[in-house]
């Protein structure tokens, strides 16, 4: 695992959407899609607004790597699901990041439900899946 550099963190998290693409069996990435993204201190998160059955979600669960582009940088990234004692933080970073879309948007990757459908963004490295 590589650590994200300080000022990859700040121009992915200040980015206001991220694309996704999810590694391919046979071989290169899926289609990319567009979401949110949040920082939490040295980690960047993901969320499926439309829980676990949303095609992006289920393909990251099984794939487990990927890559990202935000913030004009593109990186192999691996995807992990964080311990469930940051949820808080995280919805604290969606609200504080995008409640000017209201509620009803916010509300969709934010609270109890939200927290299961968290993806944590790893910078894959050489020695990693995706790197």
């Amino acid at each position: 695992m590589t650590a994200w550099t300080a000022q990859e963190l700040d121009r992915i998290g200040q980015s206001e959407e991220l694309q996704l693409a999810t590694e391919r069996r046979q071989g290169g990435v899926s289609r990319y899609v567009t979401i949110w993204v949040v920082r939490d201190g040295d980690d960047l998160y993901v969320r499926s607004a439309r829980g676990r059955d949303n095609p992006w979600y289920r393909r990251a669960r099984e794939a487990k790597a990927g890559r990202i582009r935000a913030g004009g940088l593109e990186h192999d990234v691996t995807f992990e699901a964080p311990d469930a004692t940051i949820n808080d933080a995280i919805d604290a970073a969606y609200h504080a990041k995008y409640d000017r879309y209201g509620p009803r948007i916010v509300g969709s990757v934010t609270g109890p439900a939200a927290g299961h459908v968290t993806v944590r963004l790893v910078k894959a490295g050489p020695d990693d899946p995706a790197g």
